[in-house]
């Protein structure tokens, strides 16, 4: 799945006082993660953007639709992470491994958006949507973490789910406490997740030695 901007392939169309779509979306992420979507409404996004509703109603729809481009954002990142795992040569473990890393570089990058998508509660339609992606990315985590499994690479006595919720528990949590301006890169990040997660679930005799 390839990766889009929060455009969803639109052409994108300068409103006033100089927001694009992409922009708008941004904007629109940060607010619903501070307010809540709830509790966010379209005055509200007018104020904080200093333009008028119809200017916003210029590049989307709804209010709906801000969540959509929002959370489809983060969504189709860790897609396009799960994509390339799938692809790649080589071991389930490794190619485990290598989405691991690619979900922390979607968080960073996508801080805001991944936020949000991690808050949504099913109320509306776009967040069942939302929700089914995540299960579906869910389900592609725990298969490769069965497929290492039955290859011998990774101890058998973890169920395959609880090991991918217990991965993405880890890398999810980085949005209640990384900070972008601070001195971990993601680089950094994927390293320090990767290290406690598969030093505990590599088999003994399967792990590489310390540098």
């Amino acid at each position: 799945m390839a990766v889009t901007t929060p455009d969803n392939g639109r052409p994108t169309r300068r409103g006033r006082p100089g927001y694009d779509r992409q922009s708008l979306v941004q904007v629109a992420a940060k607010v619903f993660n501070d307010r809540g979507y709830d509790g966010t409404s379209m005055d509200d996004l007018s104020k904080k953007l200093g333009i008028s509703k119809s200017a916003i109603y210029y590049h989307v729809s709804s209010k709906e639709e801000l969540l959509q481009l929002a959370v489809d954002y983060a969504l189709d990142g860790l897609f396009a992470a799960a994509d390339q795992a799938e692809t790649m040569e080589g071991r389930a473990i490794d190619r485990l491994e290598h989405l691991v890393r690619a979900s922390v570089a979607v968080l960073v990058d996508r801080l805001p958006f991944v936020t949000l998508l991690l808050r949504v509660r099913g109320n509306t339609k776009v967040e069942r949507q939302a929700l089914a992606r995540r299960r579906q990315f869910d389900h592609f985590v725990s298969k490769m973490v069965a497929q290492a499994a039955t290859d011998g690479d990774i101890r058998p006595d973890v169920d395959p789910a609880n090991v991918s919720r217990l991965l993405f528990g880890m890398i999810n949590s980085l949005t209640e406490w990384y900070e972008p301006r601070g001195r971990a890169s993601a680089a950094e990040l994927a390293d320090a997740v990767c290290k406690i997660a598969f030093d505990g679930l590599r088999l003994e005799g399967d792990r590489p030695p310390d540098s």
